[in-house]
């Protein structure tokens, strides 16, 4: 490997963890507009647009066999499970919340390869998995920014985390055989209609039509943000980082995240730091630069 592809593998999936921060923001004052879940199917329809329009663009010409649209519909899976999860517990949280605890996913993302592609999982690694476990720990206990967490949300983004560090492992093959861009793409439109079907129970349950979503410009532009960047833009470049570097060393990059996301939360949105929450918020940085640091 070059040292510009070294640098472009560290670089893409920083770019996308960096999106992903004002994405919290953003979807928290979405689900004044739309439910979550629904929010959820807009934001990866429309990213799903804009990536087939790209490969369609770039002139690629492998043809998934049904096996590979097996793999690319398990991604799929994956990535409800995460919009879902995400969406909904960061409408039961705050946006500081959300984007802080999903930093368990580096975490999650080096278990599981350690698992599924037998990634090495050092002593370095271990004391990384024990200092998230107790910033974690510290997170909940501090009971949010303002008020208390919410149980639920705190269980849906844990889950949102191991849905998406699967993600990050079983794409891993994908990309090698095909390539980030068609990895993403495919995984987004077979997401498409599992999301489709849940916002339609979501919609039900609610009553309220899809005709009753406002279109007004700002509920419409934050829309073109989750689908567009958070979406498109961002699951690209993190695929990408996979074309150059382990599911190990990209994961140790989703530490912008919850650092842009906090910083957005506070000053956008007034959300509080409290202390503990901020003790257990470094303990989770501390694991991730851990785990950076065995890496390099």
């Amino acid at each position: 490997m070059t040292w510009p592809e070294r640098i472009l593998g560290v670089l893409a999936p920083l770019a996308a963890a960096v999106i992903w921060g004002g994405m919290y923001v953003v979807s928290k004052w979405g689900f004044g507009a739309i439910p979550p879940v629904t929010l959820g199917f807009l934001r990866v329809a429309l990213g799903a647009v804009a990536l087939v329009a790209v490969v369609a663009h770039s002139g690629a010409t492998r043809t998934p066999t049904r096996t590979d649209w097996r793999g690319f519909t398990g991604l799929g899976a994956l990535v409800t499970a995460t919009i879902v999860t995400q969406f909904v517990g960061t409408d039961l949280t705050t946006a500081s919340q959300g984007s802080l605890l999903t930093v368990a996913t580096p975490v999650a993302t080096l278990l599981l390869a350690a698992v599924v592609v037998d990634e090495r999982l050092t002593r370095a690694k271990v004391a990384a998995v024990g200092l998230a476990t107790v910033g974690t720990a510290l997170v909940v206990a501090d009971g949010g920014l303002d008020g208390s967490l919410d149980p639920a949300g705190v269980t849906a983004l844990l889950g949102a985390s191991v849905a998406w560090a699967g993600y990050t492992v079983w794409g891993k093959p994908l990309v090698a055989r095909f390539s980030a861009l068609e990895t993403a793409t495919y995984a987004s439109v077979t997401a498409t209609p599992m999301l489709a079907l849940l916002a339609a129970g979501e919609l039900w349950l609610l009553h309220r039509p899809l005709s009753s979503l406002p279109t007004d410009p700002a509920v419409l532009a934050a829309v073109a943000y989750l689908g567009f960047f958070a979406t498109a833009a961002a699951w690209y470049l993190w695929y990408k980082g996979l074309e150059y570097v382990d599911a190990g060393t990209v994961s140790v990059l989703f530490v912008a995240q919850p650092l842009v996301g906090t910083a957005l939360g506070a000053a956008l949105l007034g959300e509080r730091v409290g202390p503990w929450f901020l003790v257990g918020g470094t303990l989770l940085l501390a694991a991730v630069v851990v785990v950076g640091r065995a890496r390099s």
